[in-house]
């Protein structure tokens, strides 16, 4: 009985259970499906045992998008929630749960994975590249990302979720407060998928810096492997802090060491300070990489050259530095002192500029463009407008005295999502349609593509441009209900339906793949949007060698200028490829860290030791195991080429 008390959901309701009945309901009918269809050996073959970049793109892909909806399950019910006072669809527990489920899935484990699938599958074709420069590694990062969203999600049916919200603050995050093992689960999977960012990270660092086509020097990479680059540096520097943080967190709740009580010499403020020095860099991880995303779109369907390509590529070296001068900015109100305050006023705001440049320069490109009104483009257009709302409401957040008035309100929410959903969702969008043919061969229906931009659009304004009036009234965020005398109740109705309306938008783009899957022609050819850089110079959906020959690069629209100028793109014969071997270790090793970090949450100490050393042994056994690769031969280059149509690359 002390067995399964200890997993039991505290606060079990109706919706856990029918959670749990789903959940197994759905796991067997997978396993019943893929017997039946007796696709077992296809899929460790293909796909679980795989090291191509864009095959591992399209499971983080994948990943990204079903986080995506339980993360939009999770800011329903918030939003259901709120929308009239005093409402008792959720309790006080429930909703603290939600709320920091939430956020930790759509930052980490959605927002993350969209980033880094399309850094896998755009960055080596970009820079005429094989694959990246540890295909092993790569599929170890996806791996563990995957082991630590899987173990987070299982938490709120096993043993509860976190809910000391998604920065998990102390004291509120400590043993006294939070005496549930969810803020384990917090802990623990977002330090395993951590761990799987860091090696991403370094992976695409060295492949960007050691493997560039012959002539592609550092300012002629398409702006997209630019901004990736630039966003990994990031990464480098600020994820090691989080993982300390994680740990020191971790020995707190499970050793009881008092890094961060609020007695025996610990210092709740330096777990703020540890986090936000991480958070904020975060921030821009995701940010960097959509704004190359947003450069590669307006430009191809501006019909220009991107304007300003130095002053782009300046402007973000210098978002990188700042964003590790601005993490005060988040607690302004917790006591530091106005020469502190003051400072990281200045830091905060000074930001805001080289990020103005960029819009310039994507107005500018659009200025006597050509501009064609695709779906893409249409998120990247839609994006300038909203985030510069974001920005602008950045910006009064920045001044420290007033934050004194919109810290801690529904001000600062609308504020966050006014940045990040049209900065970093608005385009994963616009580049899941853009990169589409590119991995499957065949484009989405634009027309119903379209349908889903505007419902989404619509539902984002009427949901968060209303937070900005309750937030300035005084309507405090992280609160559940309030009464209703306050007058919130309209205003919060109005929030839940665009909310309504996103999930609408999120519907109708569902329905869009499976149409188009259905539906759309296959024999859209190799370059659909007349594009600009070199992803677009090989063959819809990419071959598994990428290029049957190295290209020879001038520019940074090295594509582009092929096609206009006449450039040779592809000099020599077609030769025999070395690709490396596929290799099940990295999907074990995932097994086994689900495994372990499962066993921390709940301190089983036999089954961490025992899993620790099965990690430690794939790791031997891969360092005594000789794996020179293999070759693809010239003449099954050749005829995969004839069968794509033609020798193109």
């Amino acid at each position: 009985m002390e067995f399964f008390e200890r997993f039991a959901v505290p606060h079990p309701s109706p919706a856990i259970y029918a959670s749990m009945v789903a959940i197994v309901l759905v796991s067997i009918a997978i396993v019943v499906g893929i017997t039946y269809f007796k696709k077992w050996g296809y899929l460790w073959r293909e796909w679980l045992t795989t090291v191509d970049h864009k095959k591992i793109g399209i499971m983080y892909l994948i990943s990204a998008l079903l986080m995506l909806f339980r993360g939009g399950a999770d800011a329903i019910m918030m939003r259901a929630q709120l929308a009239k006072p005093e409402n008792t669809l959720l309790d006080a527990q429930h909703y603290n749960e939600i709320f920091t489920t939430h956020g930790v899935v759509m930052i980490i484990f959605m927002a993350m994975p969209f980033i880094f699938a399309f850094m896998n599958i755009v960055v080596p074709l970009q820079i005429g590249a094989r694959d990246v420069a540890f295909p092993r590694l790569n599929a170890i990062s996806f791996w563990l990302f995957f082991a630590g969203a899987m173990l987070f999600n299982i938490s709120f049916v096993v043993g509860g979720s976190p809910d000391a919200g998604w920065t998990s603050y102390f004291p509120l995050a400590g043993t006294d407060f939070s005496q549930s093992v969810g803020t384990n689960y917090y802990m623990i999977a977002i330090q395993i998928s951590g761990i799987g960012s860091l090696m991403t990270g370094i992976n695409m660092i060295t492949t960007i810096l050691n493997m560039r086509a012959p002539g592609m020097t550092l300012m002629k990479m398409p702006m997209f492997t630019c901004s990736s680059f630039i966003s990994c540096i990031i990464i480098l520097f600020a994820f090691p802090v989080l993982t300390i943080a994680l740990i020191m967190c971790t020995t707190d709740r499970l050793f009881a060491t008092n890094f961060f009580t609020s007695t025996d010499g610990g210092m709740d403020m330096l777990w703020a300070n540890l986090f936000w020095i991480w958070g904020h860099p975060e921030v821009y991880i995701l940010i960097l990489p959509a704004f190359g995303i947003y450069s590669e779109v307006i430009s191809t369907f501006s019909q220009r050259n991107l304007y300003g390509y130095k002053s782009m590529v300046g402007s973000m070296v210098i978002i990188s530095l700042l964003s590790f001068f601005v993490w005060t900015h988040h607690f302004f109100t917790m006591g530091q002192g106005a020469l502190t305050n003051s400072i990281f006023s200045i830091t905060t705001m000074a930001i805001a500029v080289p990020t103005g440049v960029k819009i310039f320069n994507w107005l500018l490109t659009m200025y006597k463009g050509k501009i064609r009104f695709t779906v893409p483009m249409l998120y990247a257009v839609g994006f300038i407008p909203l985030f510069t709302v974001g920005g602008v409401t950045g910006v009064m957040l920045a001044m420290s005295a007033a934050d004194y008035q919109y810290h801690n309100t529904m001000f600062l929410v609308a504020h966050f999502h006014n940045t990040i959903i049209p900065g970093v969702v608005f385009a994963m969008l616009a580049g899941l349609t853009y990169y589409w043919p590119k991995m499957f061969g065949f484009m989405l229906n634009e027309r119903i593509g379209k349908w889903g931009f505007w419902f989404l659009t619509i539902g984002f304004c009427l949901a968060f441009f209303p937070m900005y009036i309750t937030g300035l009234d005084g309507q405090a965020r992280r609160m559940y209900t309030y009464s209703e005398s306050t007058g919130f109740g309209p205003l919060n109705m109005l929030s839940f339906i665009g909310a309504g309306l996103m999930a609408i938008a999120f519907i109708i783009i569902v329905y869009n793949v499976l149409y188009s899957i259905k539906n759309s022609p296959r024999n859209v050819g190799d370059e659909p949007w007349n594009a600009r850089s070199l992803e677009w110079a090989t063959h819809n959906p990419v071959p598994e060698y990428n290029f049957a020959r190295t290209p020879h690069v001038a520019s940074s629209e090295a594509f582009w200028d092929a096609k206009k100028k006449g450039h040779e793109l592809f000099k020599g014969e077609i030769e025999k490829i070395h690709m490396p071997n596929n290799s099940g270790v990295p999907f074990i090793m995932g097994i086994i860290f689900f495994i372990c970090g499962f066993s921390f949450v709940f301190a089983l100490w036999i089954p961490v030791v025992v899993s620790l050393i099965g990690i430690f042994a794939c790791m031997t056994l891969r360092s005594f195991e000789k794996d020179d690769g293999r070759y693809i031969s010239a003449d099954e280059v050749k005829a995969t080429e004839a069968k794509f149509g033609g020798a193109k690359s």
